[in-house]
C-alpha cells in the first residue's frame, strides 16, 4: 500500500532529536529552527517532558471522558495560572483544526447565528468550518464551501460594521498575527474595534491562538499585548510539544450544556500529562522571557543583512522579508547547512519559529549560514 501523496517531502528522514537539534538516520545534525511548524516548544526530548508522558503511559494512557480525568482539572488550573485568563473553561480536542471547529461550532449555538468574518491570508485549519474560514481556495472543497464566511481586509474595521449590519454573523474569527499568511499583526485599535463591534452585535470574538499561543510571543497569549478579552481562544502546536492535543478557552458568559461538545480522545491522559509537562517548562526555565530576548538579538542581528527588506512576527515568531522568492535559499540552508526553516504563503518570507529553549549561539549559526547563501 502507498501512501497517499499530499506532502511534498524533503529528503531528510529524522530518527532522533534533543532540544533545537534533530538527527536523520545518517547521523547528520540539523539545527531546527521550525519547530514542525512551531509546535516544538520546550525542545525536542525534554526531560520533564519524556518523563511525564513515560509515567503517565505507564500507569494509564486512555480512557473516555465519561469518567473522572483530574489531569484535566489541573491542566485548566495550570493554564489560567499562567495564562492569566481568569475564569475560562476549558474543552479539550486533539488539534489545531478541531480547535476552531468546536470554537465556530460554539459560537453559533451561542447566538443562533451562522455567518463568519475572517480575514484575508487567514488560516484556521483544513476541516469543515475551520478550512471555510481559511484564505485559500485551493484546500476548500465545495462541502466546505456550504459555510458562509465573508473574506476582509486585515484591519477594515469599516469593512466589519458594513458586513454586521443584518446581524446575522456568529463569530468574528482571526490570528492575532497571521502565521502561514505572513506575520502580519494589526493595530490595537483594530483588535479593540472588533471586541466593540462583537459586544454590541452579540458575536463571538475568537482569538486563533494555535501557531502564535503557548509563549511563542513572549506573552502567552498574542492577542494579550492589545489588552482585549475574547470569548474563545483557540490553542494547539505548541501546546503539546509534539504530542496531539488542542483546546479552546471558553468566556465565563457562555454556558455549557451536555452533550453541547464532544471527542473521543480529546482530554486523554497522555495529551495532559504532555501538556503539563509544557506549562511546568515554561515557567520553571522562564521561556517567554527568553522568547523576548531572543528576539531582540535576533532583530540586532538581521541589521547586518543588506538584502533584507522587513524583519516581521514577534517573541520567536519571526520572518525574514526579501524581494526575491526564499524557496532555493530555503531549500540551500537545509541541505547544505542543515538548518530547517520554514515558509509562508508570501513567497518572499522566510520563517523562523524555533523551539522556545533556543540561544544566541543557535541564531548566530543561521545568519552566519544566510551571509554565506546570500553573497
Amino acid at each position: 500500500m502507498s501512501l497517499f501523496n499530499v506532502y511534498p517531502l524533503f529528503d531528510i528522514t529524522p530518527v532522533t532529536a534533543n532540544d533545537v537539534y534533530v538527527y536523520d538516520d545518517k547521523g547528520a545534525e540539523y539545527l531546527d529552527l521550525y519547530g514542525g511548524h512551531a509546535v516544538i516548544s520546550i525542545g525536542h526530548s525534554h526531560p520533564a517532558y519524556v518523563k511525564n508522558i513515560s509515567e503517565q503511559v505507564s500507569k494509564l494512557g486512555f480512557y473516555s471522558n465519561a469518567i473522572q480525568n483530574p489531569l484535566q482539572v489541573e491542566l485548566a488550573d495550570q493554564l489560567e495560572n499562567i495564562s492569566g485568563c481568569k475564569d475560562y473553561q476549558l474543552f479539550l480536542c486533539n488539534s489545531g483544526a478541531e480547535a476552531n471547529e468546536n470554537a465556530l461550532k460554539l459560537a453559533s449555538f451561542h447566538t443562533g447565528k451562522q455567518k463568519v468574518i475572517a480575514f484575508k491570508n487567514s488560516f484556521h485549519g483544513r476541516t469543515s468550518a475551520a478550512v471555510a474560514a481559511t484564505d485559500n481556495p485551493k484546500i476548500v472543497a465545495p462541502i466546505n464551501a456550504q459555510q458562509e464566511v465573508i473574506f476582509l481586509e486585515f484591519e477594515d474595521l469599516e469593512g466589519v460594521k458594513k458586513a454586521l449590519q443584518n446581524n446575522d454573523v456568529c463569530a468574528i474569527i482571526i490570528e492575532t498575527i497571521q502565521g502561514i499568511g505572513g506575520l502580519d499583526e494589526a493595530s490595537t485599535a483594530f483588535y479593540k474595534g472588533l471586541e466593540n463591534l462583537c459586544q454590541q452585535y452579540n458575536i463571538v470574538l475568537i482569538a486563533d491562538e494555535i501557531q502564535c499561543g503557548f509563549g511563542r510571543t513572549g506573552d502567552f497569549f498574542a492577542f494579550q499585548k492589545h489588552g482585549i478579552t475574547p470569548h474563545i481562544i483557540s490553542m494547539a502546536k505548541g501546546m503539546g510539544n509534539g504530542f496531539p492535543v488542542g483546546g479552546i478557552l471558553i468566556h465565563p458568559s457562555i454556558e455549557a450544556s451536555y452533550g453541547l461538545l464532544g471527542t473521543t480522545f480529546g482530554g486523554n491522559h497522555l495529551a495532559c500529562a504532555a501538556s503539563l509537562a509544557v506549562l511546568k517548562t515554561i515557567q520553571k526555565e522562564q521561556l517567554m522571557g527568553n522568547a523576548q530576548q531572543i528576539a531582540e538579538y535576533f532583530v540586532e542581528q538581521a541589521a547586518s543583512i543588506p538584502q533584507l527588506k522587513a524583519v516581521k512576527g514577534r517573541g520567536l515568531m519571526l520572518g525574514l522579508e526579501f524581494s526575491f522568492p526564499i524557496a532555493d535559499l530555503r531549500k540551500n540552508l537545509i541541505f547544505k547547512h542543515h538548518i530547517f526553516t520554514g515558509s509562508a504563503k508570501n513567497p518572499n518570507l522566510l520563517r523562523i519559529l524555533p523551539p522556545l529553549t533556543i540561544q544566541k549561539q543557535h541564531i548566530d549559526v543561521f545568519f552566519d549560514a544566510l551571509k554565506k547563501e546570500l553573497s
